[in-house]
C-alpha cells in the first residue's frame, strides 16, 4: 500500500520508522545530519500520521504492520535498503531483518521484550497519554507554546523535552490524538513478543535510552538474549524518544548502523 513519507538526501536509503501513535516528523531534528550521507526515507505506519489505514480486515499488530511496510518498499523500489526504527519501529525493523529484507537494522528502544508485568505499565501509560492527547488536541499549540509546558507534556518520552519546537510538539500530539489505528495496534503489540531473533544475520544494532520511562532499560538485556548476535549501546542522557534529546548521538548511532 501507498504510505506516506518523506524522501531527502543521497547515499545508501536508510529507512525511518516511528513508534506507535507518533509520524515521519519524530526524525526532524537529526535528519539534516543524516541526509547529507544517507537518502533517507522516513515514512508514516499506516494508520498513523497522514498514512491511510490498511484494508479492512487487517490485523493489528507487528506482523500486519511489517507486511505493510515490506510492500511498501517493494512499491518504491527500495530492495534490502538499511532500515532503523524507534520503539515498536524497531520491532518493525528487526522482523525486517529476520525476514532478510533489509541490509541492516538499527533500533531505537526497540518494542517486543515486554514481560507481563510491564505490558500492563505500556498499556496503562499509552492509554493515559492518548487520552491527555485527545483532550488537548484543539487548543495543543497555544498549551504547548511555553517550554516548561512541553517538558512536561513529553516528560514520559523524553528527556528534553522542551527542545521540541512548539510547532512540532503540538503536530505530535494531534498526530497520537487522531491516529485511527491507535487503539487495535497497541492492544496487539502488549499481547506479543519480539522472537526467532537468532535468524537474522544482517548487522543489527539496539541502542537503548538510558533514561526510558516507556520501554524500561532493563529490556534491553532480554533483547540481547532474543537477538545474540546485535550490537548493544546506550543512549546516555536520552528518553524513549531520543531523537530531540540528542540529535547528534542519534545520527551518529543511525549512520554508524547503516555503514
Amino acid at each position: 500500500m501507498q504510505l506516506n513519507h518523506h524522501r531527502q538526501g543521497s547515499g545508501e536509503p536508510l529507512v525511518l520508522i516511528h513508534g506507535i501513535g507518533s509520524r515521519w516528523q519524530i526524525w526532524e531534528a537529526p535528519l539534516e545530519r543524516l541526509v547529507s550521507e544517507r537518502e533517507v526515507i522516513a515514512l508514516d505506519l499506516p494508520g498513523f500520521g497522514e498514512s491511510p489505514m490498511p484494508p479492512p480486515g487487517t490485523p493489528a499488530g507487528a506482523k500486519s504492520l511489517t507486511d505493510l511496510v515490506a510492500g511498501f518498499l517493494s512499491e518504491v523500489g527500495l530492495e534490502r535498503p538499511h532500515v532503523a526504527g524507534n520503539s515498536l519501529g524497531g520491532w518493525i525493523s528487526l522482523e525486517l531483518a529476520r525476514r532478510g529484507l533489509v541490509r541492516s537494522a538499527t533500533c531505537l528502544s526497540p518494542a517486543g521484550f515486554h514481560n507481563p508485568r510491564e505490558a500492563v505499565y505500556q498499556r496503562t501509560l499509552f492509554r493515559v497519554n492518548v487520552r491527555t492527547a485527545r483532550l488537548m488536541a484543539p487548543q495543543a499549540e497555544r498549551m504547548l507554546a511555553p517550554a516548561w509546558m512541553r517538558r512536561a507534556a513529553f516528560w514520559q518520552f523524553t528527556t528534553h523535552g522542551d527542545q521540541i519546537p512548539r510547532q512540532s510538539a503540538a503536530g505530535h500530539v494531534r498526530a497520537l490524538a487522531y491516529a485511527p489505528w491507535f487503539d487495535e495496534t497497541l492492544i496487539a503489540i502488549n499481547s506479543e513478543t519480539f522472537s526467532a531473533g537468532e535468524q537474522i544475520v544482517v548487522p543489527v544494532t539496539i541502542a537503548w535510552g538510558q533514561h526510558d520511562r516507556v520501554l524500561l532499560p532493563r529490556q534491553a538485556p532480554r533483547a540481547a538474549l532474543a537477538v545474540p548476535s546485535a550490537r548493544m549501546l546506550t543512549l546516555h542522557g536520552c528518553g524513549h524518544v531520543p531523537t530531540y534529546d540528542d540529535p547528534e548521538q542519534v545520527a551518529r548511532v543511525l549512520l554508524e548502523g547503516s555503514a
